[in-house]
């Protein structure tokens, strides 16, 4: 008989990544897919059901993890709002899936399955305490203390890109506004500087000045931003992933002087800002770790 396995999806507003890992996190098969439009929670459904189905024939699947752009109910259940999709508002989205796949389900936040996805074989696999930020189409985090995933009483904490830098800035979807998400994500790039972040990195490896300039800017962005979350958690290890992280040697150590500038030596002992390993497995990943978790 094959060895079991899991299915870890990521799904995003414009791709659903899926793949199938083994117990000890490795792949051995993954797609992507186009994220129907408009993103209706029945086509949704249906997109990843019909790949789920395609990727367990023939092999030992026996579970599913999930990781949706929103948080989760407590109980990991429930898509309880996804910003980035259209009409999702407390979709029971692992019933759904369960019916239409037979295989058990568990949801939950898509950038907590990052950071559960760095903090087991990533770039946080050394530490039991770290914050992981994904910088991207939003701004996404994820909590880790004492190695364990914390996302509070009601599964929604760790929303760190919905954090609070000007109490008059931009509005956000999430009906906050200036929050990190409209200071850092691949919307508020390109609404600052009329580039994509792709494109910002590569004119500042040819020593663009204006580029170089604003990725100091938006390191030190960061930096504020970051200086207040190790306030509140002093972690060991602060880890930045995403798209724009592809930029990081840009922006980073902006960033870790603003954070030094900002913090308290007592609150940053031995701090770490490391950038994610995983790149876009991460998400698939941590989703198939939650995956095994469900079935123990």
């Amino acid at each position: 008989m094959k060895e079991a396995e899991v299915i870890g999806i990521d799904l995003g507003g414009t791709a659903i990544k899926l793949g199938r890992f083994l117990k000890d996190g490795t792949c051995l098969e993954s797609l992507s897919v186009p994220t129907p439009q408009p993103s209706l929670p029945e086509a949704v459904v249906q997109a990843i059901a019909l790949n789920v189905n395609k990727l367990k024939e023939n092999n030992n699947c026996i579970a599913i993890g999930i990781g949706s752009p929103g948080p989760a109910d407590s109980t990991g259940r429930i898509a309880k709002i996804a910003i980035n999709l259209i009409g999702w508002d407390n979709v029971p989205l692992a019933d759904r899936l369960e019916a239409k796949t037979e295989l058990p389900t568990i949801v939950a936040n898509d950038a907590n399955c990052a950071g559960i996805g760095e903090a087991w074989l990533g770039a946080g696999r050394k530490f039991k305490h770290l914050i992981v930020l994904t910088l991207g189409t939003g701004v996404g985090g994820a909590i880790i203390l004492d190695g364990k995933l914390f996302t509070g009483h009601f599964g929604a904490a760790g929303e760190l890109g919905l954090t609070i830098l000007d109490p008059k800035g931009h509005p956000c979807r999430s009906g906050n506004r200036g929050s990190l998400e409209q200071h850092a994500s691949i919307g508020a790039i390109y609404r600052a500087t009329g580039k994509e972040p792709a494109e910002l990195g590569k004119l500042a490896q040819l020593g663009d000045r204006s580029a170089l300039e604003f990725w100091q800017s938006y390191g030190q962005i960061l930096g504020a931003a970051i200086a207040s979350l190790i306030y509140v958690l002093t972690p060991e290890a602060v880890i930045i992933g995403g798209g724009i992280s592809a930029s990081a040697e840009y922006f980073l150590p902006a960033t870790i002087t603003e954070i030094e500038k900002r913090v308290l030596p007592t609150s940053r002992l031995g701090l770490q800002v490391l950038t994610a390993e995983l790149g876009n497995k991460a998400g698939m990943l941590g989703a198939a770790k939650l995956a095994w978790e469900l079935i123990k």
